[in-house]
């Protein structure tokens, strides 16, 4: 096993363990109750998108090299990193199919899927690790989003907090996750000569998938949270 595969399978048994104990960490208020797995869920969630979304930030900004190749040029630290959250989309995929029902997560499931395999291509053959990191960028909006769940399953609707976390979840909907997208299809675009077809494939085809998936959430969170 390579040390890449050896770091997913650690992350996979690490996040599950988080997962097992997050209720003693952070026991759920009375109106999440009924539905503990997914407060275990959300939280999990939550810790993996501080690491990864954080940790990509501090990946260009100690290596700015980084954004001038993303194909060949990556740290250890943005390989490990990328392994990780490989390791935590197997185990929220998991979690997902063992607990909720097909009809209800088939969405994420799917994005997952793409990430996983997106991902794992970068982890295995130590190329494109630039381009996973800038798609982990993504997760620093995803913090936000994850809060908004932790508010509506804690009753918090009608708060001063809820309201400023609708705000800069948006704001850095359209920053980290609108904008990146965009500009992960345009780089994509712009090098399909420099990228092998398989490859090429692969990527244009999670991002003509996760667009889609990413403006229609952006549309309900902006119904939900504002045009109400």
């Amino acid at each position: 096993f390579s040390p890449g595969l050896l770091l997913v399978a650690g992350s996979f048994a690490a996040f599950r363990l988080l997962n097992r104990g997050l209720e003693r960490l952070v026991p759920p208020p009375p109106s999440a109750r009924r539905n503990r797995w997914k407060w275990r869920n959300i939280w999990t969630s939550l810790a993996h998108s501080v690491l990864s979304g954080g940790g990509a930030l501090a990946g260009f900004y100690l290596h700015p090299e980084l954004s001038k190749d993303l194909v060949g040029t990556h740290s250890p630290g943005a390989h490990s990193l990328v392994a990780v959250s490989v390791g935590y989309f197997l185990e929220d995929f998991v979690d997902m199919l063992c607990n909720q029902k097909l009809h209800q997560s088939w969405e994420l499931l799917f994005h997952h899927s793409v990430v996983i395999v997106c991902f794992g291509i970068a982890v295995l053959l130590h190329q494109y690790v630039g381009f996973a990191l800038v798609a982990l960028l993504v997760e620093i909006n995803s913090i936000f989003l994850h809060l908004r769940q932790i508010l509506l399953m804690a009753n918090l609707v009608h708060t001063t907090c809820y309201r400023l976390n609708s705000i800069v979840n948006l704001g850095t909907y359209v920053v980290f996750r609108i904008a990146t997208l965009a500009w992960m299809t345009r780089w994509l675009f712009l090098n399909r000569q420099n990228v092998p077809p398989a490859t090429y494939t692969v990527g244009t085809v999670g991002m003509a998938i996760m667009t889609p998936m990413n403006i229609i959430l952006f549309y309900r969170l902006l119904r939900s949270d504002f045009l109400k």
